[in-house]
């Protein structure tokens, strides 16, 4: 049964220990790995605190709600087309429609059964934050051809894994573009580049593999310079983010507020050991704390 649980999963007892098909259809949605959504979530977040309308707990529970969904429903879909890919890679041989257990009929069914729930969320949106959302579509739809051809679909995933940025703010502030749109694009391009560095970081696992199948990406780009890149990736975001709060509120002070945030991606890569099996995906899942670290960084420049 071992064999079947995909090697990265963070629940393996629990995944183990459904039926077969659950099992399968919950792999399927990554829902054996919160990073996913929590890395989609957070700019949610980001958006909403710093529109500056309080805590906004139930927008947000719509909101996280929308991220498990929709995060699972783009993984279904990139398991569809990436299925003979995932075949030859160590890694993602075992996912459930590359290994066979899982046929795409059954996938499309599935991956139609989340974006319900997604479209559930959509209509708790106002009109004005709908069609921002319905704008990612072709990002996403996009997103698994880009590593056939561009070494960089890494930064095609940052436009898309952000955009949920972009919706939290139009919700509370949907007249408010005209104001801010400056402030916002530069959060927005930070968040972009802070989800290179971090899937650089995740790339970083299946180097070998993408090589010998011919799936391009930022890690194999960068070659021996990937922590040259990630930390000028980091320090890019973190110099955008600032941006963006001192366009928003010029105000020295809450410029200190993205302290926390900056010396935690300092670590990740003072402490990133590409050579490491488990080093970069531990790495990568630190981030986690750092949209969590941004997410209080905008709560107090927005409200305070």
């Amino acid at each position: 049964m071992t064999e079947q649980i995909v090697p990265d999963t963070q629940h393996r007892g629990l995944v183990a220990s459904l039926p077969q098909l659950p099992r399968d259809l919950a792999q399927l949605a990554r829902f054996d790995r919160p990073i996913g959504w929590w890395l989609l979530f957070w700019p949610c977040v980001w958006g909403v605190w710093l529109a500056g309308a309080g805590w906004q707990l139930a927008l947000l529970g719509w909101l996280l709600l929308g991220s498990i969904a929709m995060r699972g429903a783009g993984c279904v879909y990139n398991d569809i087309v990436d299925a003979k890919l995932d075949a030859r890679v160590a890694r993602t041989a075992s996912r459930p429609v590359a290994s066979g257990r899982i046929s795409k009929k059954l996938a499309w069914g599935w991956l139609i059964a989340l974006c319900l729930v997604g479209l559930m969320v959509l209509l708790q949106l106002r009109p004005m934050a709908q069609m921002v959302a319905l704008g990612s579509i072709v990002l996403v739809a996009a997103y698994p051809f880009m590593k056939r051809i561009t070494w960089w679909p890494q930064a095609w995933l940052g436009m898309v894994f952000t955009w949920g940025l972009l919706v939290g703010w139009t919700h509370l502030r949907p007249g408010d573009w005209a104001y801010s749109w400056d402030a916002l694009a530069a959060m927005y391009a930070g968040a972009a580049l802070w989800v290179i560095g971090f899937d650089t970081i995740y790339a970083l696992q299946d180097r070998e593999d993408d090589a010998m199948v011919g799936i391009r990406s930022s890690a194999l780009r960068m070659g021996g310079k990937v922590k040259a890149g990630v930390t000028l990736f980091y320090a890019a975001a973190i110099t955008l983010w600032a941006l963006a709060f001192w366009l928003y509120r010029e105000d020295w002070l809450a410029l200190l507020a993205l302290i926390p945030a900056a010396v935690h991606l300092a670590w990740q890569v003072a402490t990133l050991d590409p050579d490491n099996p488990d080093n970069p995906l531990e790495r990568f899942r630190a981030n986690r704390l750092t949209g969590a670290l941004v997410a209080a960084a905008c709560f107090v420049v927005g409200n305070a």
